[in-house]
């Protein structure tokens, strides 16, 4: 059929992919840094979006798009652009988890009667990222600016929209709306009213269209797909359906999976997205990951995770009884807001450092199992695990991972999965529109190149383990999950 790009706008850079339609291969690639400079008198979590186009200019450049016949945008998600009544940008854009609006998402959970309210009404309670409480700390904190706002966009809406040359036509994608905070995966529509509560008036909205049409036809003639979340580009471009789940290990972690329907979690643990394909993409995150294995490493003065993953290799499942609560920067999951973290089973014979490196690799991952429990518990299905980020790659998270979560991981190799995914959905888009795709069924591609790794028989010994976290979690803080 031809060729496809993909195109990733992430917070620090643009990365672009040009696929083969049929098969996926990556046939050229491009990259440039976003212009870091805040805007004059900014701060850094205010952007000019007019950056964002400059790097897909340059990433763009050379050639990269020649014989490109459609495009797909991801992008970061949660950056909100407010647009007067004539389009144009009413402010800098607002981008990611944005401390300043900390107190506004506590207003907005107060507004609406508690945060069992909002989990019913949109499927996630405001955090300082969402959309919707960015809009109350605009209008808390410049409410002129907040008076001028008359239409709201995503960064991917936004970015599509400029490549169709700014129609009158305003689109997002289901992916994209599910984490505004104002339109619920549950019911598929938008909630007006909440976009009212928070910035005090009405604003148009994008309209939102299926994972397969398209935004529109550049004059050029390029097709733009629906665009989505870098999230769900990137399960997107992993390959991921029914029974598989996705661990991130940032900073924080991440746990989602595929799954047919919206969870509405009345407890807020769950945040109900929907994913790139028309299923729904349920997602639990926790406070620590790998700053649990930075911190140890400090602690025992190690130069790097991969010392610390040595040092680990040399204990045994179990760490000789040491057991890390991870919660130090308090946590998520389980809604532990002013927990520090806890080491327990200090005895004479665990007291080395060895222990203690395993320790911190078993909290981490016994952290995220509790996590992964909490979507298994609503009946999401978990056969395989993808194990995502840097620290995936570290031989003591290799090790312990399949038996402490009690099933198949997989570890993809490094790639572009964000910018992958949008290229997929530009390649289903074009085949609908030229009547060789099914609207329902995306393309076939390859899938990741991975290292496949089973618990084996390992997995009674991390069963053990995941007992013994289990135990002093509920010592510690008893009934965290009821």
């Amino acid at each position: 059929m031809g060729i496809v790009a993909g195109l990733d706008s992430s917070p620090d850079f643009t990365r672009i992919v040009v696929c083969d339609t049929d098969t996926g291969a990556v046939l050229r690639q491009g990259y440039a840094p976003h212009p870091v400079d805040p805007p004059e008198g900014g701060r850094p979590s205010d952007i000019d979006p007019q950056a964002w186009l400059l790097s897909l200019g340059e990433a763009a450049g050379g050639g990269l798009l020649e014989g490109v016949q459609a495009i797909g945008v991801s992008a970061q998600q949660h950056a909100l652009i407010p647009l007067d009544a004539h389009g144009n940008t009413v402010r800098p854009a607002l981008v990611g988890g944005d401390r300043r609006a900390q107190v506004a998402a506590a207003d907005l959970v107060d507004a609406l009667g508690s945060r069992e309210a909002w989990a019913h009404a949109v499927g996630c309670v405001p955090g300082a990222a969402q959309p919707v409480t960015k809009l109350r700390w605009l209008a808390k904190n410049e409410p002129e600016n907040a008076r001028r706002t008359a239409a709201l966009l995503q960064a991917h809406d936004w970015l599509v929209w400029q490549l169709l040359g700014r129609p009158a036509r305003r689109t997002t994608d289901r992916g994209g709306a599910s984490g505004t905070g104002y339109w619920s995966a549950t019911t598929g529509v938008y909630r007006p009213d909440l976009v009212e509560l928070a910035l005090g008036h009405q604003a148009t909205l994008p309209e939102v269209i299926g994972p397969s049409e398209a935004a529109g036809t550049t004059p050029e003639g390029l097709l733009i797909s629906a665009g989505t979340g870098e999230t769900m580009a990137a399960a997107f471009g992993l390959g991921i359906g029914l029974g598989d789940a996705v661990v991130s290990l940032g900073a924080s972690g991440s746990v989602m999976a595929v799954h047919p329907e919206a969870l509405a979690d009345q407890s807020g643990m769950i945040t109900s997205l929907a994913d790139a394909t028309g299923m729904h993409l349920p997602v639990v995150t926790t406070q620590n990951a790998v700053r649990t294995l930075r911190g140890t490493a400090e602690l025992l003065g190690l130069p790097d995770l991969e010392s610390l993953s040595e040092l680990a290799m040399k204990s045994t499942p179990g760490a000789h009884g040491l057991v890390l609560l991870p919660y130090l920067e308090g946590e998520r999951t389980p809604n532990l807001p002013h927990a520090a973290g806890t080491l327990t089973g200090l005895r004479r014979e665990s007291m080395k450092p060895e222990h203690l490196a395993r320790a911190a690799f078993e909290g981490m991952l016994c952290g995220l199992a509790d996590a992964l429990d909490v979507l298994r518990g609503r009946g999401v299905e978990v056969r395989r695990i993808f194990l995502l980020g840097p620290a995936a790659e570290l031989p003591a998270v290799q090790a312990a991972a399949p038996s402490l979560f009690g099933a198949q991981v997989v570890v993809p190799q490094p790639a572009d999965y964000t910018a992958i995914g949008a290229a997929r959905q530009a390649a289903w888009a074009l085949g609908v529109s030229g009547g060789t795709l099914d609207p329902r069924t995306p393309p076939a591609w390859q899938g990741a190149a991975a290292q496949v790794l089973e618990p084996g028989e390992e997995l009674a010994a991390g069963q053990a383990v995941r007992q013994q976290f289990t135990t002093v979690r509920e010592q510690t803080h008893p009934g965290a999950f009821h």
